[in-house]
């Protein structure tokens, strides 16, 4: 009688699981970046719909941005629902929904509300001065994320 075993050797398997280590060590750090690309895609994402919301503010109070921390735009959600999250990996500054009235480096947001500061006025960037992933950033201006 032939006695057929099936089956893989223990040579194969070892060999599979190094090509899957490998191949492991090389998607988990772009797994990773990827990752963070995509907060940072949604906190510009949302700073842009935080500006359009002030920008309709503006055109429906004849000329004058908020005066609060931004409050008034979401009162009732009829402008936005919420201020959305900030998220900025890689910066060490956690997510927030926190809207500042003095640029400092932190989490969350900035908005100028004074009127009185004509060039600067109803701006609306996000409250850090840390470069984007790409290494964009000018700290000459009012924030590295405001170009967004």
């Amino acid at each position: 009688m032939k006695n057929n075993k099936k089956g893989f050797t223990l040579i194969e398997l070892m060999i599979v699981v190094a090509i899957i280590g490998i191949l492991a060590a090389i998607a988990i750090p772009k797994f990773a970046d990827l990752i963070n690309k995509a907060k940072e895609g949604s906190t510009k994402g949302a700073l842009s719909s935080v500006r359009s919301a002030i920008q309709v503010y503006y055109g429906d109070n004849e000329g004058w941005f908020p005066a609060d921390t931004l409050a008034c735009i979401t009162l009732n959600a009829k402008y936005i629902a919420e201020i959305p999250l900030a998220k900025m990996p890689g910066t060490g500054h956690g997510d927030s929904r926190a809207v500042a009235v003095a640029l400092a480096d932190g989490p969350g947001w900035f908005y100028s509300n004074d009127p009185t500061a004509a060039a600067s006025w109803g701006n609306f960037v996000v409250n850090c001065t840390h470069e984007d992933i790409k290494g964009r950033g000018d700290t000459a201006v009012l924030s590295p994320w405001s170009t967004f």
